[in-house]
């Protein structure tokens, strides 16, 4: 019996970490969905992934729902894994998916939600960061009946959604964690990338107006300009510090991200941020918010002095800055979670309830 005893020992840590392992997947149609545009979806599909389960107080109320936005270009598959999901959400981590009702959503034209890859190509409706943030509200409204968020964070545009749940329902949510994000209009040299790779598209002599039957070669263009503003110089250095090394990790990249991605889903996504503009709205804020950013991060740089400045005007915010080390990844560091866990953690038991 001696002998079994380590095995029953491991199986028991193996079922402790499946909440971490094995989110729940499933998708739900939006009806009527009106766009900032006044263009109408029949039906909006929008892909969602659960850890944990919602738990509802006296009077029907879910208490623990934790919202996660992902970034550009990216999905809720983003937050699944041991970098992530295994750091935060298994047993007596910060989101401890035994005790949150943690929600993934992949965002309007991200991921497997409605994109304009599914068929519709460039007539698929011109959509916006607040219809985004409205698509999540009414996920969380009709598919888990949740009207309360004890968190909500994201990651880069995420991030940037996070600032405008803040001001857009400031009684909805207890607290708020934008992670590599300004809380301010997309413009200098953030906007002149995505700039960039919007003409980069649009100039393409195969784009044919977003009609194309093979991706146009500007998605590759597109590739080695999101390769460029990621990570850190330091670390790009360390990493491929040859001209041949850096050719080959930069083809290598360019071959995967092309193999997956979709023009005209990229050129959505980028053009998207063009309602982005939370400035006028901060002092709406009434939840607690911690912004965490990086000294490295090329697309939101320390030296502007935003965040310092309109972070004042957050009645209850404040803001962390981590300054550049071996574990920082740039603009990427939004998804090490090893970097901002224990902040994080201090904010939840801050704003927690008695």
């Amino acid at each position: 019996m001696r002998f079994l005893r380590p095995l029953f020992a491991a199986a028991a840590i193996c079922c402790s970490l499946l909440p971490a392992q094995t989110p729940t997947e499933g998708e739900v149609q939006l009806r009527d969905f009106r766009f900032q545009s006044g263009e109408v979806l029949k039906e909006l599909r929008v892909h969602y992934r659960t850890y944990g389960s919602p738990r509802r107080d006296a009077s029907g109320v879910v208490r623990n729902a934790v919202l996660i936005l992902h970034g550009t270009t990216g999905s809720g598959a983003q937050f699944v894994g041991p970098g992530y999901a295994g750091r935060l959400f298994g047993p007596g981590q910060p989101l401890d998916a035994a005790r949150y009702f943690i929600v993934l959503p992949d965002g309007i034209g991200h991921g497997q939600s409605a994109k304009p890859s599914d068929g519709l190509h460039a007539r698929f409706p011109r959509y916006g960061y607040l219809d985004m943030v409205e698509a999540q509200r009414r996920l969380l409204a009709e598919a888990f009946g949740v009207n309360h968020l004890r968190l909500v964070m994201g990651t880069s545009m995420g991030g940037m959604h996070t600032w405008l749940w803040g001001q857009l329902y400031p009684d909805m949510m207890d607290a708020l964690c934008p992670l590599a994000s300004l809380p301010t209009q997309i413009a200098g040299r953030n906007r002149v990338w995505r700039r960039a790779v919007i003409d980069t598209f649009r100039q393409d002599p195969l784009w044919q107006g977003g009609d194309y039957k093979t991706q146009p070669p500007s998605l590759r263009t597109a590739a080695e300009l999101l390769y460029f503003m990621s990570s850190n110089p330091v670390l790009r250095q360390a990493e491929t510090p040859t001209l041949a090394r850096t050719d080959a990790a930069l083809d290598a990249f360019v071959d995967r991200y092309v193999k997956s991605a979709d023009a005209n889903d990229v050129l959505y996504a980028l053009e998207a941020s063009k309602d982005y503009d939370p400035g006028p709205g901060l002092e709406r804020i009434q939840a607690p918010l911690l912004a965490i950013n990086t000294a490295d991060d090329l697309i939101n740089p320390p030296e502007l002095g935003i965040l310092e400045r309109e972070i004042k005007r957050v009645r209850r915010g404040r803001m962390l800055l981590l300054p550049l080390s071996p574990e920082t990844r740039g603009h990427g560091s939004h998804t090490v979670p090893t970097l901002w866990s224990k902040p994080l953690l201090d904010l939840l038991k801050e704003t927690e309830k008695p």
